[in-house]
């Protein structure tokens, strides 16, 4: 019996290459009958937010993305050198996708049982038993980018990756706006899968989730989350729901963060990641919220991912972190209207302006959270951090250690 094809979208700057191939191991060890495609997308960091007034963001629906070929890229002789690096080191019989077809057409490095080449004319052969070659048109814009330096990078640290019959692993680069969102879009754009799951590349997938899930999905759902066990140093804390299905109601009381874009699996074609959000902030919030509005998330309350915290870039960039906040409220305005949800939004913005060094907003914000809901810790604890009673790194280290964040 064979389920659903999968491909898991992987995004990555290539800054934390142990854990993005612990991430595709993880992936590629799932006890899943289907075809199964890996497809990591390297990644430039996307430009700095600005520290002033946040712009008005639209509040209508998000949208529509392109649901044809990704725009071609360009690769140059970088990509032939990336392929080089990885047909080294992959080993076994050659074999085809399960589909017989390949996925877009995106410039980039495919890994499949026993051969690697660079999609994108024959540019030579490899050393060794294992060719190389790039379809498409060869131009040197991306490879000579910072993007093409990474996607070389990317490739070199999943090298030596070993994939099943069914399996495929790709590395390409990102052809939509720099940052997160357009690195998973460009990854679902790739895939020619039934369904979609994201990976963030310092996460790993637990044996059994996507078994779990995909069978959850078999019930008509559309979208599927589950558990996860967040790791901070050597604390694993598991965080469940204590539901089957999440609804809207449930994820604008609270952001719950066991609905973790890795857990996230989804039929294809029905949702992409916003790429309006400010420096990728809450765009998997987002796409959680546009999820919920459609059907309710099909949730498996078991710790199947673990959630590695600390090393996130996302983290402490409270500039990104005010713009995607205020970027969730104009696009998603019942976070204002439910009091519990709003003091939650209304605290994370007087914690992140304390956080910046700007007292007066933080006042601002932890009244108007008081205003929403007289008990929510997280105003006193800005004007803590505000007052210079404690630092905000002080009191994440302590939050994360709990496996909560602010």
């Amino acid at each position: 019996m064979t389920g659903p094809s999968v491909g898991v979208v992987i995004p990555t700057r290539g800054n934390r290459p142990a854990r993005l191939r612990d991430a595709v191991l993880a992936a590629l060890a799932q006890d899943h009958p289907g075809a199964l495609s890996v497809i990591v997308v390297a990644d430039a960091p996307a430009p700095a937010y600005p520290t002033g007034p946040a712009p008005a963001y639209p509040t209508g629906p998000a949208p529509a993305y392109p649901t044809g070929p990704v725009p071609a890229s360009p690769v140059g002789p970088a990509a032939s050198h990336v392929a080089g690096q990885v047909a080294e080191h992959v080993s076994g019989q050659v074999g085809r996708h399960a589909s017989g077809q390949v996925g877009e057409h995106v410039p980039g490095l495919e890994v499949r049982q026993g051969a690697s080449h660079v999609v994108g004319p024959m540019v030579g052969q490899v050393a060794g038993s294992v060719a190389s070659h790039v379809v498409g048109p060869v131009m040197g814009q991306v490879a000579g980018s910072v993007v093409g330096q990474v996607a070389q990078q990317v490739a070199g640290q999943v090298a030596g990756v070993v994939v099943g019959p069914r399996q495929c692993v790709r590395v390409l680069p990102n052809v939509r706006t720099p940052g997160l969102p357009g690195a998973r879009n460009t990854g679902i754009a790739a895939c020619d899968t039934d369904l979609v799951a994201f990976c963030d590349d310092d996460d790993v997938w637990l044996p059994g989730k996507l078994t779990a899930q995909v069978r959850a999905l078999l019930d008509g759902a559309e979208f599927a989350s589950c558990g996860i066990e967040v790791e901070h140093g050597r604390r694993r804390v598991p965080r469940l729901a204590g539901t089957s299905t999440v609804t809207v109601d449930d994820l604008v009381r609270s952001r719950m963060v066991m609905v973790h874009s890795s857990t996230f699996l989804f039929e294809r074609g029905l949702f992409w990641a916003d790429e309006s959000a400010p420096a990728g902030q809450n765009e998997d919030w987002d796409l959680a919220l546009r999820a919920a509005k459609r059907r309710p998330i099909a949730h498996v309350d078991r710790p199947l991912v673990r959630v590695r915290w600390g090393g996130s870039h996302y983290v402490a960039c409270w500039a990104d972190r005010i713009a995607g906040l205020d970027w969730m409220l104009a696009r998603h305005p019942e976070l204002a209207v439910d009091p519990r949800g709003a003091a939650r939004v209304y605290g994370q913005l007087a914690f992140s302006h304390a956080a910046l060094g700007h007292r007066r907003e933080a006042v601002r914000w932890a009244l108007r959270t008081f205003a929403a809901r007289r008990g929510e810790p997280r105003a006193p604890i800005a004007l803590a951090v505000a007052a210079g009673l404690v630092s905000a790194p002080t009191v994440l280290t302590l939050l994360h250690n709990r496996g909560h964040g602010i």
